[in-house]
């Protein structure tokens, strides 16, 4: 029996998507390193630090392994593993369960570092240091939870900078955002705190919404897909990434839930009662 010769996956330069079952590579908006984004099984995505590392130097709890495109948190028995990023990010708080992985982090808090001090790298979920009124900070989600065709979404940055995914004729990602010029815009809530895995709301639990539900079916699937007004009108175009969009568990996501409605500007420990909606 004859073996076939090995060919390597390719895409064509005349087609007008780009996207493979791989990892889509991104940058953290916390520390501005690289990152790479896989689907899970359970059809969520996760974070991995782009090289592989050894498997004796890493955690057993922090193993993970890529198989056809799909990540699985836990080792594949080969001396090789990924990371999550969660646990390299130097924005974060170092896991205590691994002390091993501390050069790593360290190496990757002086990237950071050196992004800052270019000037290249803005972390978005910091509150900007000199506003309007001294004392004040930007109160933002920087993931918000998002309602759209009667299911919640964990966008992986706030609303208005939800970028297109569309491949443009540059053969490059599109730089327009979804919330654009003439788009029409969701209105922020405050609703029960739900699970998806059926569990019963709790009352007296409320989280921050921002819902897209009284949009027309048109404009929610728009969001759905991440297309901006210009490439939803142009349905042949191809996508160069895959939709942020993450399914909503509030058991695994608890950490981006929030109680009260964003607002442009706020002073720290100021008490006035947020008001049941507003719009962004």
């Amino acid at each position: 029996m004859t073996a076939l010769p090995r060919r390597s996956l390719r895409v064509d330069p005349e087609g007008v998507s780009r996207l493979l079952r791989c990892g889509q590579t991104a940058s953290c908006l916390e520390c501005g390193n690289a990152v790479e984004w896989y689907v899970r099984t359970d059809e969520s995505r996760v974070r991995l630090h782009p090289h592989e590392m050894p498997t004796s130097r890493v955690p057993e709890s922090c193993r993970w392994h890529v198989s056809s495109g799909v990540a699985h948190p836990s080792g594949d028995g080969s001396i090789w593993c990924r990371l999550p990023h969660a646990v390299l990010c130097p924005a974060r708080p170092a896991p205590p369960e691994a002390p091993q992985l501390t050069v790593l982090r360290r190496s990757l808090a002086l990237r950071t570092r050196r992004l800052l001090d270019a000037g290249v790298f803005t972390p978005s979920v910091a509150p900007p240091q000199n506003g309007p009124r001294g004392g004040e900070e930007v109160c933002r989600p920087a993931r918000p939870v998002v309602q759209l065709l009667y299911l919640r979404y964990l966008a992986s940055r706030p609303i208005e900078e939800i970028q297109c995914v569309t491949q443009t004729r540059r053969r490059v990602r599109c730089s327009a955002k979804v919330l654009g010029s003439g788009a029409l815009r969701g209105v922020w809530r405050l609703v029960p705190v739900s699970a998806q895995s059926g569990q019963l709301a709790l009352p007296s639990d409320v989280m921050a919404v921002y819902s897209l539900s009284a949009l027309p079916y048109q404009e929610q699937l728009r969001w759905r897909s991440q297309r901006c007004l210009q490439h939803d009108a142009t349905p042949t175009a191809g996508d160069l990434a895959v939709a942020d969009w993450e399914p909503f568990d509030p058991l695994r996501h608890h950490e981006h839930i929030r109680t009260r409605l964003p607002c442009h500007r706020r002073r720290p420990g100021a008490g006035n009662p947020a008001p049941r909606q507003a719009h962004s």
